[in-house]
């Protein structure tokens, strides 16, 4: 399977997230690593079955074993830390952002690659689940890296193009038309 069986895949409705899709894929200023690195941390965190199983085997031929689990870390741990942080966010009580999380986050810190790469990907697995804290504090991480604001916006744009491609995919699924 792969990015063709998916572009394919898509109604004619959304012909524009199939050139979307395309375009940020395959044009993209990315290094591979943060390209796929990206792809695949938000086809994890689109939750679409369909878009995951095209994206991943690709994922996985374009990563090194190292950055493809580190991938699936940044989507696993931004599960967690974008509803936490989200609805410590959203409390109009703000003593909750006094309390210690008390949550395990050690793969932040030893991602098992470069932390950028790592930033990057939670960044844009922040943006599929909506978290603006977490959308700060990474895009500030990054920022003091060196990453320039190009390179942030093509990870949400990834982000929400995959994003789109999922709920398409599984709408049509269930309507069947």
């Amino acid at each position: 399977m792969s990015l063709d069986s998916l572009k394919s895949a898509l109604p004619d409705y959304a012909k524009d997230l199939k050139l979307n899709l395309g375009s940020v894929i395959g044009n993209s200023e990315l290094t591979a690593q943060q390209l796929w690195g990206t792809v695949l941390a938000t086809a994890i965190a689109s939750r679409s079955a369909a878009v995951l199983r095209e994206l991943a085997p690709e994922a996985r031929a374009n990563l090194s074993p190292e950055a493809y689990t580190a991938a699936k870390s940044a989507a696993a741990v931004m599960a967690m830390n974008n509803v936490f942080y989200r609805t410590r966010h959203l409390l109009s009580d703000h003593e909750y952002g006094t309390l210690r999380a008390g949550l395990r986050m050690n793969v932040i810190g030893n991602p098992g690659v470069d932390k950028a790469d790592f930033e990057l990907w939670s960044f844009a697995v922040s943006a599929i689940n909506g978290c603006g804290m977490c959308l700060d504090s990474h895009e500030q991480v990054l920022r003091k890296a060196g990453v320039d604001r190009d390179t942030v916006q093509e990870a949400f744009k990834i982000a929400s193009v995959i994003q789109a491609v999922g709920t398409t995919l599984d709408a049509e699924a269930i309507l069947g038309d």
